[in-house]
């Protein structure tokens, strides 16, 4: 069932085109993940979605009895609550819900007959259900926790910083489970062990979403479609973002063959344009002028095909790490580093060493210590004990804050402090309008001040004028921050062809899987340990391990508790839920017509009358839904059934 339709929307500003004659339809149980280049509409596209903008043309039609909410950069809340009563303030409805729950309960119990109480018992239920609404303060308490916004619980919200705020608004919209829920970069400010946990809930809950990301990981995990803005128009891939990969290249060579089919009529019909006097004759001007217009589709199609063609190898290219030849020249030697602040230790007793070709990446939870580490390799901070020695050797710096750039320069007078046009990039001559092409400026943004500039455009001014230096060693602070995932690629080329060191913190798994060799992985508590596991990998091993202690402890705890248990029985429930009586009742009729349904489906597969009118693509996904759900209601009613024979026994 479609939620959001949007038809034939064009948008326009001034005279700048983002939107032209674009459909967009969001389905119920979707998780459609927007890409493409900054600038090109995505967040435009997400707003006329929600109806805080109206599109130029085009027709908005929404279901008005669903609740959409969406995730605001900058999210505003009451200067007067603190940060469990914001969450808290976003959750009435639902715990309204719940009191009324509870006092329609104890009136069905004293009077099970009345017809009333009953159908708004069960409506009731069904909007708890669907939210998912049972013990929210159970939830509040887990996603305070797992946002580390537990030590804030009591502080103005309006007190924290911008990140924390978007984590207090992102953890109300989880927990309030709208309809559909619009998310713009949701992984911004969210180390990697937030983001596991938001995708768990997205997945767990089943969420409607629409969402922007440049976060190719999480794309990959949460999308059931990726939806690219390009030249204008949408074009929709199924799947997550490996999939898209897949699809767009098939798109690529299906474009490349259309384009060879192309030239070869183009070639017929210039012969006999060339050849033919009775191309001058007035009933042929027609035919005349198809040849000009495949010569006009005929130069547009290698620059759209050469486009995708780049962007794909940037993409998939696997890169093969230099071997060793005789001994790396040492950068850096770390010996029993030690460092504080404010009393809270970063980093305790860490030793190593830093090769001249070495590709690491810092990563582990927010505050850490893991920038601390970047500025006390960079000279910028002294640690309390511990050495550092560094060999000879230039560093180019990347921070999150720009310093290198001034707001008053422009990007000619940036990168040609000294006049002229042409700069030198690793021993080439280059222009500098056909370098900075590489980072997607175009030549009119070569005057513009770099104060003009949004944030996404001057971190790529910033990553540009970095690879103009001649240097042995990259040090990069979350260099990924505010790009598309078209500008991370170029990136993620420019830092593979590097030839020296390269030392980068990051959250972006996809991309240090990418890049890094090496971890230095921040655990907390001052502890860092070295790795040479992708982290994907090391993610995954940590994981099990968790899940692994969490079976002893719980094991344990079971252990304790049976030991210590008073002799006399505890008072148990004497009936069920009337949730969970509900459900043990009309469970069984609908786990009989499922199974029916699966027979019919099944019988339908195996005769090719049947499935040639119904098509086979169609019943084999009506099947697996069916099963699905077969599944899901089996194991629900085994569950109630457990907790009805328990409390028989």
């Amino acid at each position: 069932m479609a939620l959001i339709d949007l038809f034939d929307i064009k948008k326009q500003y001034d005279i700048k085109l983002l939107l032209d004659g674009v459909d967009f339809h969001l389905n119920e149980g979707e998780r459609v993940a927007i890409v493409g280049k900054n600038g090109c509409g995505k967040s435009t596209l997400m707003k006329i979605a929600i109806g805080e903008e109206e599109p130029t043309e085009g027709k908005r039609v929404v279901d008005r009895s669903i609740q959409i909410e969406m995730l605001s950069q900058q999210p505003l809340f009451d200067s007067s609550l603190n940060v469990r009563q914001a969450i808290e303030n976003e959750l009435t409805e639902l715990k309204a819900a719940k009191e009324r729950y509870d006092s329609l309960t104890a009136q069905v119990a004293e009077d099970f007959e009345n017809k009333q109480l009953l159908a708004e018992l069960e409506e009731v239920t069904a909007y708890l259900d669907h939210h998912n609404a049972w013990s929210l303060d159970d939830k509040i308490e887990r996603v305070l926790q797992e946002f580390k916004l537990k030590a804030y619980e009591d502080r103005l919200v309006v007190s924290l910083s911008g990140g924390e705020q978007r984590r207090v608004a992102l953890a109300s919209l989880i927990l309030k489970k709208p309809d559909v829920l619009l998310l713009d970069e949701p992984t911004n400010h969210l180390d990697v062990y937030m983001v596991e946990f938001l995708e768990d809930i997205l997945l767990k809950e089943k969420f409607t979403l629409l969402f922007i990301s440049h976060d190719r990981h999480f794309i990959d995990t949460i999308a059931t479609r990726v939806i690219e803005v390009e030249n204008q128009k949408l074009v929709s891939y199924k799947g997550g973002y490996r999939d898209y990969l897949a699809q767009k290249e098939a798109r690529m060579q299906a474009l490349a063959k259309q384009h060879e089919n192309l030239l070869k009529l183009l070639k017929h019909e210039e012969e006999w344009l060339g050849k033919s006097v009775r191309a001058r004759e007035k009933r042929n001007q027609g035919r005349k002028a198809r040849v000009f217009k495949l010569r006009e589709e005929a130069k547009k199609n290698p620059t759209l095909i050469r486009k995708m063609k780049l962007e794909l190898e940037r993409e998939k290219k696997h890169f093969n790490r230099e071997k060793s030849v005789g001994k790396k020249k040492m950068l850096f030697e770390i010996e029993h580093l030690h460092y504080t602040i404010a009393g809270k230790e970063l980093i305790k007793d860490f030793s190593t060493r830093i090769l001249q070709r070495d590709k690491i990446a810092i990563v582990g939870v927010n505050g850490a210590g893991k920038s601390t580490l970047l500025r006390l390799l960079l000279g910028r901070l002294k640690p309390d004990s511990g050495t550092i020695k560094r060999g000879e050797f230039s560093i180019g710096y990347f921070d999150q804050h720009r310093e290198m750039l001034k707001e008053e320069e422009t990007l000619i007078g940036t990168f040609c402090p000294n006049g002229g046009d042409h700069i030198q990039v690793r021993g080439s001559n280059m222009h500098v309008y056909a370098y900075l092409k590489q980072f997607l400026f175009p030549e009119e943004f070569l005057t513009k001040k770099i104060g003009q500039l949004s944030g996404g455009e001057k971190n790529r001014v910033a990553l540009a004028l970095l690879f103009t230096k001649n240097v042995d060693c990259l040090i990069l602070d979350e260099p990924t921050n505010d790009l598309d995932i078209q500008t991370i690629n170029i990136l993620e080329e420019q830092l593979l062809n590097f030839p020296g060191a390269i030392l980068f913190v990051s959250h972006d798994r996809y991309f240090v899987d990418k890049i890094a060799s090496k971890l230095f992985i921040f655990k907390g508590n001052g502890i860092v340990e070295e790795s040479y596991q992708s982290y994907t990998e090391y993610l995954e091993i940590e994981k099990e391990i968790k899940e692994i202690e969490q079976i002893a402890q719980d094991a344990q705890t079971s252990a304790t508790k049976t030991e210590k248990a008073p002799k006399a029985e505890k008072k148990k429930p004497t009936k069920l839920s009337y949730k969970d009586q509900r459900d043990l009742d009309i469970l069984p009729d609908e786990i009989e017509a499922l199974e029916s349904k699966i027979d019919e489906l099944n019988a339908c597969l195996a005769d090719p009358e049947c499935y040639g009118q119904k098509g086979l693509t169609a019943l084999s996904e009506e099947l697996a839904e069916v099963e699905r759900i077969y599944e899901e209601k089996s194991e629900r009613y085994l569950e109630v059934l457990e907790m009805y024979e328990a409390l028989q026994s």
